[in-house]
């Protein structure tokens, strides 16, 4: 199985103090991921972001609804958290986010690891997959910044 790669930083001007807690309420997932997307919690809200928490979605991928459950692997906050897919569209996905305050704000790290079904035809397709992804990260990047933008003076 393949393995991918996408790693995804952004800086934004707020302390980890209010950047942490907006990553560990899980129904924010929601404003982060492009409406297109048609991501929706499908577990009772709110969720206790912990080891072992369950989140499960709904999510239509080039127009086909899938299900979708991750699990809250690794959980260090403010610092870190790692989710990884347990029922979804990858043969392998594990999303790490990382929090470094600095430069006066806080520095917001995604790096995915992910690998795709269907052996020689995922591989065939994983350029839609990652211009796809790339697009998904970028309207979360967009958001973080019009999030935690500077307050005006």
């Amino acid at each position: 199985m393949k393995e991918y790669v996408l790693e995804r930083s952004v800086w934004v001007s707020k302390p980890l103090s209010e950047v942490f807690p907006f990553f560990a309420a899980a129904e924010n997932l929601e404003r982060i991921t492009p409406p297109e997307l048609g991501f929706k919690i499908r577990s009772k809200l709110p969720i206790e972001m912990r080891p072992g928490a369950l989140i499960d979605y709904r999510v239509s991928l080039y127009g086909i609804p899938m299900k979708w459950r991750t699990e809250i692997t690794k959980w260090n906050p403010p610092h870190s958290f790692c989710d990884t897919q347990l029922v979804g569209p990858y043969a392998k996905w594990v999303h790490t986010h990382e929090f470094i305050e600095e430069h006066g704000g806080t520095t917001i790290i995604d790096r995915v690891v992910y690998a795709l079904p269907f052996g020689l035809l995922g591989r065939l397709v994983h350029p839609l997959i990652t211009r796809q992804l790339k697009r998904i990260f970028d309207f979360r990047q967009s958001v973080m910044k019009s999030e935690f933008a500077l307050e005006p003076r």
